[in-house]
């Protein structure tokens, strides 16, 4: 067993070599932003879009193909993150690309995903968007798909099922499928796929009353009504919708930062009678080169998409493991990286107001260089840490920033004494019954991983008040049995005891108290035998994962992190923790991690974001070591 003296050793040539890595990588202009890598969906419908738009080259599909066909594995499947099972839509929509690029359906690799794909039900069980995407080819009947009106967009706020019930990920993305969907265009894709059709016929609703058959009936219903609607109303909401997408474009000329409201925004507005050269379309169009990524491999160029973009995310966990790291808080990297955050504040309202009209904008910051419709409050609460330890040129500045954002977090605070992502009492749970909802999270309830980062920010910042103890009394409520908070953007319940753990202790909850020595002995009784933490991202579907997978870097930092806020310093776990960081770091201070550890959608969509792997390593090694003297 390391002793402590090792364990420090060890600690501080780690956190040295990973602090000097860390700061090569910041940019010119004071980010910070590592590739954010989710699955191989995002290129397939990028080909997909730009074939159905009629601009797809040659060369961008080779590229392209060549990534699809690396991220393919031994059982002939794609999966949506690194290590996890084959994924049906995602194999379905890989095998759709490949032969829309030339490939062989007979060649082994094509064979290989066909066969996986008619073992576990074809088409037919495929997810809701993806069949969307085959129905715009012909490959699938608009008949078979959920009905979605596009008058939704004309429903007031107090109104089931209006815009603002959806999250904001999701409505972004619903408005303009509802126009797609109506419009129900069908153009030559090329090739077909009908060799992926099990032919079995489409399972019917149970007879009988309940959520699933009440929407289903309702299904039905606009289903007649779109053979035959009030055409002025309908021409009313197709105007509406438009109005409501074009007015969400962001500067880079993306729909809130992400692939999925990006993508449907530019159909749905084509479809409407947009030119592509259009300048909202054409803007679109040419936001996308930001975010692709092309890398030299032996096989030749691949061209990858990322979903989105983590600058501010990034940048402010990063400069606060450098303070954690003994970087000195007027370092020339720390205030470059403050005049980045200064000009990111987002001072207009956005939809977040609908809910709080009478919050003033001003005090939000975005997850990625261009969301002004959309800050989001796990961004602000860290934003708010890291300027609070920082020294700039301009300290008042940086002080009514704090103050703007302090105020914007306490306004976005939800009724239950919690917080979300993007919104305030995004809990209406009737959309979530929809036949159109069977992929990813379509509401923003709050959760314990943003709560604690709000938590801790107001503690640190001196906001003693009822709301702080509104945030402490919520995360305490919703501790898990086992001891464990649950992960909503991190993998998982080492993430959400990671985030929760500081947040208390900081706040001022007595370190003896139960609930924080539950989660300890639940972190301790999910180490490893190598002395790091790890979750598979299956633990959010299947209990039996909890707290169990490989380790990681990032997650033994969360881990850390925790142990350490609970003065558990000089203990075995943290020893063998600080050792396995060690052990494991790579010779130019950063360490390898295929394992994906970020969240988008529980069960859905996951992210590996690149930087997590330095980030958390060195903040937990600088925590060990300034805080264990």
């Amino acid at each position: 067993m390391p002793t402590q003296g090792s364990a420090r050793a060890d600690a501080r040539t780690a956190a040295l070599a990973a602090r000097d890595h860390l700061l090569s990588l910041q940019s010119p202009e004071g980010w910070w932003k590592g590739e954010l890598a989710t699955n191989v969906t995002m290129d397939v419908e990028d080909l997909l879009l730009r074939q159905f738009l009629g601009i797809r080259t040659a060369s961008e599909t080779a590229q392209a193909a060549r990534w699809i066909r690396s991220q393919q594995r031994e059982d002939g499947t794609w999966a949506t993150f690194h290590g996890g099972p084959g994924d049906l839509s995602t194999t379905v929509e890989a095998y759709t690309a490949l032969k829309l690029a030339g490939d062989d359906a007979d060649s082994a690799h094509m064979r290989e995903a066909r066969e996986w794909i008619l073992a576990h039900g074809g088409i037919e069980e495929t997810r809701v968007f993806t069949r969307i995407w085959l129905a715009m080819f012909g490959e699938w009947s608009w008949d078979d798909l959920p009905a979605m009106p596009p008058e939704v967009v004309l429903l007031p706020t107090w109104c089931p099922l209006n815009v603002s019930d959806w999250a904001s990920w999701a409505r972004q993305t619903v408005v303009p499928l509802t126009v797609v969907c109506t419009l129900r265009p069908q153009r030559d894709l090329g090739t077909d796929v009908r060799e992926l059709r099990t032919g079995r016929p489409a399972v019917r609703p149970i007879r009988e009353w309940s959520w699933a058959y009440g929407f289903h009936t309702l299904d039905r219903v606009l289903h007649r009504y779109h053979r035959r609607p009030v055409r002025s109303l309908r021409k009313h909401a197709m105007l509406r919708a438009a109005e409501w997408i074009v007015a969400r474009q962001e500067a880079d000329g993306s729909w809130g930062g992400i692939q999925p409201p990006w993508v449907y925004s530019i159909l749905a507005l084509h479809l409407l009678g947009y030119s592509l050269d259009h300048p909202v379309i054409a803007h679109g169009l040419a936001g996308l080169e930001r975010f692709l990524i092309r890398e030299q491999t032996d096989g030749g160029t691949v061209r990858r998409l990322e979903a989105c973009q983590s600058p501010v995310w990034d940048t402010v966990l990063g400069m606060q493991a450098l303070r954690d790291a003994g970087v000195p808080a007027d370092h020339p990297a720390l205030r470059r990286a403050t005049d980045f955050l200064l000009t990111e504040e987002i001072r207009v309202k956005g939809d977040w107001s609908v809910k709080r009209p009478s919050l003033p904008a001003g005090g939000g910051w975005a997850f990625e260089f261009d969301n002004d419709g959309y800050p989001d409050i796990d961004d602000t609460a860290e934003v708010l840490l890291a300027l609070n330890r920082v020294e700039h040129t301009d300290p008042a500045a940086v002080r009514r920033a704090i103050e703007r954002g302090l105020r914007w977090l306490r306004g976005m605070c939800s009724s239950d004494g919690g917080w979300a992502a993007f919104d305030a009492d995004n809990t209406r749970q009737l959309v979530t019954k929809l036949p159109f909802c069977d992929f990813g999270a379509v509401i923003d309830p709050p959760s314990a991983d943003v709560t604690a980062h709000v938590v801790e920010a107001l503690a640190v910042l001196g906001e003693d008040d009822a709301v702080l103890r509104g945030g402490v009394k919520w995360l305490l409520a919703n501790q898990e049995r086992d001891g464990s908070w649950f992960g909503r953007w991190g993998a998982n319940h080492v993430y959400g005891t990671g985030a929760v753990v500081p947040a208390l202790v900081a706040s001022g909850v007595d370190r003896q108290h139960r609930a924080l020595r539950d989660a300890v002995r639940w972190l301790e009784n999910h180490q490893n035998d190598d002395g790091g933490w790890g979750e598979d991202l299956r633990s959010y579907d299947d209990p039996q994962w909890i707290g169990r997978g490989n380790s990681t870097a990032s997650q033994t930092g969360w881990a850390l992190m925790a142990l350490l806020a609970m003065g558990k310093h000089d203990t075995d776990a943290v020893r063998r923790g600080v050792g396995y960081l060690a052990r494991s770091q790579r010779a130019d201070g950063g360490w390898d991690e295929p394992e994906f550890t970020g969240t988008g959608f529980p069960g859905d969509f996951y992210i590996n974001y690149h930087l997590y792997r330095v980030i958390f390593p060195l903040t937990a090694l600088g925590r060990y070591l300034r805080d264990g003297e």
